[in-house]
């Protein structure tokens, strides 16, 4: 069968670096690190004091005080970021069929500060059981897309995929897929994350995978560089409108961009750490390459997943080398995570936000904080240090990989 063309026309951001999408893309092109100490809660205690938080939110601005109440702080991220998307593409919600139009939304939490809080109110008590009648509906990921569905009125598919940090690649793959296939004429699709608390802190700490760098937040996330410690976590949430392409062009849309492919794999290796020889990655460029029906010497730019760890950004370099070849010399790579921090399962949503603006501006955002070479990695690779690039831009990769081993790629063309 023809797959029909997906398109996107509109986007949200609200992120560590700017709260709308004009703002998010500023701070990236100005290589702005989001990371500063951690204002939630006193984390005096805690290894790693600081992490990328999302700046000057306040809840009250976009809902009333009752329905703020209703909701954890990842589905507020959800619903402000749909709404900013939403109003961006000009859709006309009175003149669409509202049973094509569907939510496919990414989270790889959910409710954490709402879990965290509910425990903490029992155990505090007199172990009577008191909680709150909204914990549950607080805390599922699935919530997200439920409040987005139930504002905008769209009947179609609805849900929320969990992949770890892969889970809003996850999510825009899946809108891309139901719309090729006629299941969707829209999808407002992405991911939300707000893990930015004492139990988010303290897991991934006992983890290991946070950077200590307590002395100084702003440089701590330096993925390639050689004395990176672990990755900064981050929150918030990226929305993208998908639209199959006769659909908005009828309607007379702005179209940012073309989505031409996905891929999907499994390092089946290990809980944790990447494959050490990229084996998942490799696989899963490969698979969005061949969806896209393009060749390596096509893209342009690549998004990495980049978190600043040791092992995955070892393992990823290796495996664009393996799939790129000759071309791998010619690309721009580029971790934007190096200024908003890692947003988990919102990761890839604002990470397609930054192919979608770069393809739009041909501008590469920086990978910032770079201060030495890592002899382990092959640097005559371009990883766009410290400044941003001007370069034409046809065709940008964006790779987001997640603990467990879910690996997931997405492929942008400008139209």
């Amino acid at each position: 069968m023809t797959l029909r063309r997906v398109v996107v026309t509109g986007i949200g951001a609200l992120t560590p670096i700017g709260n709308t999408a004009p703002e998010y893309w500023q701070g990236l092109k100005n290589g702005v690190s989001g990371a500063a100490r951690i204002t939630r809660f006193d984390p005096e205690k805690f290894r790693t004091q600081f992490a990328c938080e999302v700046k000057n939110f306040d809840a009250e601005q976009h809902f009333d005080r009752k329905e703020a109440r209703k909701m954890d702080p990842f589905t507020q991220y959800a619903m402000v970021v749909a709404d900013e998307a939403i109003k961006d593409s000009k859709l006309d919600l009175e003149a669409i069929n509202l049973n094509k139009a569907g939510v496919i939304w990414g989270s790889g939490i959910g409710g954490l500060k709402t879990f965290q809080e509910e425990v903490k109110s029992y155990a505090n008590g007199d172990n009577t059981p008191r909680f709150n009648p909204f914990f549950i509906p607080k805390m599922i990921a699935d919530i997200s897309a439920g409040y987005i569905s139930i504002k905008y009125g769209f009947h179609g598919p609805n849900f929320v995929t969990v992949s770890a940090c892969a889970s809003a690649t996850n999510a825009l793959i899946d809108a891309l897929n139901y719309i090729r296939l006629g299941h969707m004429d829209i999808a407002i699709s992405g991911g939300s994350e707000a893990a930015v608390t004492e139990a988010g802190m303290g897991g991934f700490n006992a983890m290991k995978a946070l950077s200590e760098r307590n002395d100084s937040p702003e440089t701590a996330s330096r993925p390639f560089d050689k004395d990176r410690d672990g990755f900064v976590l981050g929150e918030g949430a990226g929305a993208l409108i998908l639209e199959e392409y006769e659909h908005a062009k009828a309607r007379g849309a702005k179209i940012y961009a073309e989505i031409i492919g996905g891929g999907m794999s499994a390092d089946a290796y290990h809980i944790t750490a990447p494959h050490p020889e990229g084996l998942g990655a490799t696989n899963v460029m490969i698979n969005a390459l061949a969806d896209a029906k393009i060749k390596p010497e096509d893209v342009d730019y690549i998004n990495v997943h980049g978190t600043s760890t040791p092992l995955g950004d070892i393992s990823e370099t290796l495996a664009i080398k393996k799939v790129f070849g000759d071309h791998a010399y010619k690309l721009n790579i580029s971790s934007t995570k190096s200024m908003t921090g890692h947003l988990l399962g919102a990761a890839g949503a604002i990470e397609a936000v930054a192919c979608v603006m770069a393809i739009q501006n041909n501008i590469v955002p920086p990978t910032i904080n770079h201060f030495t070479d890592d002899d382990q990695l092959d640097n005559k690779l371009n990883l766009t240090f410290n400044k941003a690039q001007e370069r034409e831009i046809n065709v940008a990769l964006s790779n987001t990989f997640g603990f467990g081993g879910h690996n997931t790629s997405i492929i942008f063309r400008k139209i």
